[in-house]
Formats: structure tokens, sequence, C-alpha cells
């Protein structure tokens, strides 16, 4: 079975959820596609999606599992460096990690973030996962799914109350697979493990 998810999310919440699953039903093989493109799954690009948007397209089964919250984090060896900021003025004096030439995630990050352009950063990478790991070694101030920072105690949230928004967390497949039996299993696990994580219990 073929599950695609973001880079993150494929990397950072779904390895234990599916290693659980494996670990109940080791017959059935599952394959992990990461990209941060919505597959089409009416193709049958993957069986099942994990989506930080609501689908749009027909024939789909649908589950919304919540909201995964983002918020702005640096490790706190950065801020014993070049101190905390303050207000969003301050964060003109750091350095702030986000794109190089892809814009898409941070054009779905809120209203702060669509003005924003690649000279406001001054670590720039395309990558998701480099971003964060940029941010857990101390490059900057960068953007974090707050359930995912909470597994890193040295990353301190910055201007909590000023820069917060949520991407929608989707559960997908196609519905003339929804009778197919471990298809069905592997989406109510799925459906389940990241319910957990969204409430912040993985």
């Amino acid at each position: 079975m073929r599950v695609t998810a973001s880079d993150v999310v494929g990397c950072e919440v779904l390895p234990p959820i599916l290693a659980a699953f494996h670990a109940g039903h080791p017959g059935i093989a599952i394959e992990l596609a990461l990209t941060n493109r919505n597959e089409d799954l009416a193709r049958r690009d993957a069986d099942i999606a994990v989506r930080m948007v609501r689908p749009i397209q027909s024939g789909l089964v649908a589950r919304k599992i919540g909201a995964a919250r983002i918020g702005l984090y640096a490790h706190r060896d950065y801020l014993a460096r070049f101190g905390v900021p303050r207000s969003l003025a301050d964060l003109a004096s750091h350095c702030v990690i986000g794109f190089d030439r892809d814009n898409r995630t941070f054009q779905s990050a809120g209203d702060f973030a669509r003005g924003l352009t690649r000279e406001d950063f001054s670590f720039r990478c395309d990558n998701d996962l480099a971003q964060l790991a940029a941010l857990r070694a101390g490059a900057g101030v960068g953007g974090c799914q707050e359930n995912i920072a909470r597994r890193t105690p040295e990353l301190v949230a910055i201007l909590p109350n000023a820069i917060q928004y949520a991407l929608e967390v989707w559960l997908v497949m196609h519905e003339d697979l929804k009778a197919t039996r471990r298809l069905r299993l592997l989406f109510d696990h799925l459906a389940a493990g990241l319910t957990d994580y969204v409430r912040g219990r993985l």
C-alpha cells in the first residue's frame, strides 16, 4: 500500500504510526512516498494521502483530522548569542530561515508571510527538512509545527502571540478503495495516529 505525505510529515510524524501498523500487520508491505506536491489519487499515484489542504478532487473519501499549529522558534543557543526578538520588527536584525526559489510553502503560512521575499531570509533553502535541521542546529529563527518543536526542548517559541497559524490535516483515499480491507485498516490506523499527533499525544 502506497502512502504519500509531505517531507516533514513523512519524516517527523508518520514513521512511528506506520511502524505500529506494520508490527500488527507484518504481511502488508507499505510504500511511503514523500513529496510536497499533492499526488493525484484518481490516477492511483498513491492509495492514501496525508494532505495539509482540503482535497478538491471528486471521487475521494476525505477525513479532516484536525489542524497542525505552526509557530516561530529558535534554538536556545542562537538566542543566547543574538538575543530574543521582542517584536516583528526585531526579526529584521536576526537570521531568519526561509525559502530560496520556491515560496509555495510560505503562501499558505498566513497573512504575515504572504508578502515575504527571499531577501527577507538570511538562511535560504527550499527543502523543508533542511530548514528544520538548520533550526535545530541553531542557525536562526524559523517556522515549525508546534508538536514537532516540542520534541526538541532546546527550541524556544518566538513571538507566540504575534505569529501563529495552522494547517489543516486531511487523510484521503479514492472511494473505489474503501472496500479494500487492508487499505481501510491502514486508513483508520493513520486517522487514529494523526489525531494523537495533532492533539499533542504523539
